[in-house]
């Protein structure tokens, strides 16, 4: 071993950079850091702003699911709103009408969207590209007119009003608040979750299929199975989020869940980073605060905005967001490194 590799050694770094061992600790320290920031936010800012970043968290996992099928998987999906609509109203009505305490909605809801992604799923065992695209906006396109015609049970174009979950007295949290880290913990856990697939043998053989489904079906990675499965976890991730948009909003309405929620969700994800980690926070940031500072500019400035923003950024960050906070950290590493 030369004398310069054992004193970048001494310094924490190698030939390349640093070393894992000290990225490793960097990268803990940055996300207790970031932990501790997001844990302080509802009791800095006001109860506006907590709402605000509520429906980040809600977005965002809605787009982890987004992520896992698209980024991930290789499939498209412009069907991801009605899912979202399935969790959404399942909880509205098993509150409304069941009178269910609303711990017990999230599970169910993220087992019925579950179990309706595995069902329509199928076309994605025979159909690709531009043809799966055109039967998933089906799905989203036939949703709300379905949701209005059961008036009974969805409330029709009137929608079901519930109330939000109140915070137990012992927390000593206001209403925001409480909806607030309700969202968190459920967040921490869809990424906990999805980490945990995406390093599992699923997530080895959706990579598989994403990259090249000729050689995957040749290495024994069941094609039909896993693109079916892909769907599922998606909807479940998506009818999670729709369950806790249930609960911070305290509102359904078909007029919620139109394709408009599918086609701004695959464009959240598009430019948070399309298989990156915390592409679909940077996409939740990103569908949340877009639209509402443009409606601050006029009224008719939101759907503009939005589409030059999706222009700009794919031309200075193809790979979205994440891209480009990567690679910012890389060139920031390398000016350390030489200075």
């Amino acid at each position: 071993m030369s004398g310069g590799t054992v004193m970048a050694e001494r310094r924490g770094t190698g030939r390349r950079g640093p070393v894992p061992a000290v990225r490793a600790r960097w990268r803990g320290l940055l996300l207790a850091v970031a932990l501790l920031a997001v844990c302080a936010a509802p009791f800095q800012l006001v109860p506006f702003r907590v709402f605000q970043l509520t429906m980040v968290l809600v977005y965002t996992v809605a787009l982890i699911g987004l992520n896992l099928l698209v980024g991930h998987g290789g499939q498209i999906s412009l069907g991801h709103g009605a899912f979202f609509a399935v969790g959404a109203y399942g909880t509205a009505v098993m509150m409304f009408h069941g009178g269910w305490p609303y711990p017990v909605t999230l599970p169910v809801a993220a087992a019925v969207a579950f179990a309706i992604g595995l069902a329509l799923g199928v076309p994605a065992t025979r159909l690709h590209g531009l043809y799966l695209a055109l039967v998933t906006l089906a799905i989203a396109i036939f949703l709300v007119p379905l949701l209005k015609r059961f008036e009974s049970v969805t409330g029709g174009s009137m929608g079901l009003t519930l109330a939000k979950p109140r915070p137990p007295a012992w927390s000593g949290l206001a209403e925001d608040q409480w909806l607030y880290f309700l969202t968190l913990a459920t967040a921490l856990l869809a990424l906990a979750v999805n980490h945990s697939l995406l390093r599992s043998r699923v997530g080895r053989a959706l990579h598989a299929v994403r990259d090249n489904e000729t050689a995957a079906e040749v290495m024994g990675v069941r094609l039909a199975f896993h693109k079916r499965m892909a769907f599922a976890w998606s909807a479940m991730f998506a009818g999670a989020a729709g369950c806790l948009y249930t609960w911070v909003i305290g509102f359904v309405s078909p007029d919620s869940f139109t394709v408009n929620l599918s086609i701004t969700l695959l464009a959240g994800l598009v430019i948070g980073g399309l298989g990156a980690t915390w592409g679909p926070l940077l996409g939740g940031l990103f569908v949340m605060f877009v639209p509402s500072l443009s409606q601050d500019v006029n009224k008719a400035a939101p759907g503009v905005i939005f589409g030059l923003l999706i222009i700009v950024v794919m031309y200075v960050a193809p790979t979205g967001l994440a891209g480009l906070v990567r690679r910012a950290a890389h060139s920031f590493g390398r000016t350390l490194r030489k200075g």
